[in-house]
């Protein structure tokens, strides 16, 4: 039996299994212990049940996705209007040296993986499905840039990349603290944090800010995002025409984002109604990552699981003897540096999440909070990294299709 779901059915689908995600993780206590993500949970559910029915020759369930990319353009838009470089001014010196190390991580990530691939004789850009674009961009990133590269003929990148992100979280938030433990012990460090600490201006997503939210508010930042997409589109389409070079719209979105963002953050045109933008990018992000998780083809996975989890392994090793012999000197070898490791290992393997998740426990543990760390780890992972890593996904993606 072939089961062929419409747009409606599969939106409807979609939120269900989102709903379902959400109601899981607050149940099972080892889904919240590693931080997976809700649409994650629903949407991988689902996809095991399709993959169970094809297998037994029960049915073939087909979804409609044509809203994906749709909701997809509209996350990353979201990511540039929070990419404004004022913060990166309120920050001080720490978040610029954080922030570099970021941008080397996730370069380092996507350029090491596509070259261990072809060493290992699979597709180069299966390497890059195992790097950065999965490992410091999380599922959300594997989602969309395994979309891309299937587009551009390599076989098998969403469900490599998928499965790479969930490697990721979970290693990242299984040594984030065991590190930042070690590096304590190691190099006898005294429990202090530095309490003459600069305000960082902390996206409101991050920083968990409850405010309300009225339509008219709601309604003009929609309409903001709304604008850029449409710009963003015309724009990456005028690009790939005149280049020959895929620029997916969801880059070009994210790029006029943060032109907009920055120019209005010079002559104030309008105000930006934080939480309205955050309640866009949450809901965008979870009913297009369920929607993506739901429509993973776990079969497809089989041909390049061996050099997959060599490559993951590898990466997870590299990080690993960078953070311990290098990152954790060069953010200064104390209290901070320890906790800003702990959460380096997060999100430069898994996510955000992973990362505050991962402070959390450090700092639990040791009885003292860094707030040093608390605000620069989360602005770097969550939105800044993606102001170098997204234009470079997209352009080593495009060189090596």
């Amino acid at each position: 039996m072939i089961l062929h779901l419409d747009t409606l059915s599969t939106l409807f689908l979609t939120v269900i299994c989102l709903l379902m995600g959400i109601h899981l993780k607050k149940r099972i206590e080892w889904l919240q212990r590693f931080c997976i993500p809700s649409p994650v949970i629903g949407g991988f559910l689902v996809s095991l049940i399709i993959w169970g029915l094809k297998s037994f020759n029960l049915a073939e369930i087909n979804f409609d996705t044509s809203l994906q990319t749709f909701l997809m353009v509209a996350f990353f838009t979201t990511i540039g209007i929070d990419g404004s470089f004022r913060i990166l001014k309120s920050g001080g010196r720490l978040l610029f040296i954080y922030l570099f190390i970021c941008w080397f991580v996730v370069i380092f990530q996507d350029t090491f993986g596509a070259g261990l691939a072809h060493l290992l004789g699979v597709d180069p850009v299966i390497g890059i499905m195992a790097g950065g674009v999965s490992l410091t961009g999380g599922h959300g990133g594997a989602a969309a840039f395994g979309g891309m590269a299937e587009g551009l003929g390599v076989q098998s990148a969403t469900v490599a990349a998928i499965a790479a992100a969930t490697f990721g979280l979970i290693t990242g938030s299984l040594l984030g603290g065991p590190i930042a433990t070690f590096l304590i012990k190691k190099f006898n460090v005294q429990i202090k944090a530095d309490e003459n600490v600069e305000r960082v201006q902390v996206p409101e997503t991050i920083a968990g800010k409850i405010e309300s939210i009225d339509a008219h508010a709601f309604l003009k930042m929609l309409a903001l995002v709304l604008g850029i997409m449409v710009i963003g589109q015309f724009a990456s389409a005028q690009f790939t025409k005149a280049t020959g070079f895929s620029l997916p719209s969801y880059v070009g979105a994210m790029i006029i984002a943060i032109v907009i963002r920055n120019i209005n953050d010079q002559v104030e045109l309008f105000r930006i109604n934080q939480k309205s933008v955050d309640l866009i990018s949450e809901v965008s992000l979870g009913l297009f990552l369920t929607m993506a998780m739901m429509s993973l083809k776990i079969w497809e996975l089989k041909a390049v699981a061996l050099p997959l989890f060599t490559i993951l392994l590898a990466q997870v090793i590299i990080l690993i003897l960078l953070v311990v012999f290098v990152i954790f000197r060069l953010l200064g070898k104390n209290y901070d540096a320890a906790v800003m490791c702990a959460g380096l290992m997060g999100h430069g393997l898994g996510a955000t999440p992973n990362a505050m998740a991962n402070m959390s426990s450090v700092c639990e543990r040791y009885k003292q909070v860094s707030m040093k760390a608390f605000m620069i780890v989360p602005l770097s992972g969550a939105v800044l990294i993606d102001l170098v890593g997204i234009p470079y996904h997209t352009w080593l993606i495009n060189i090596l299709s």
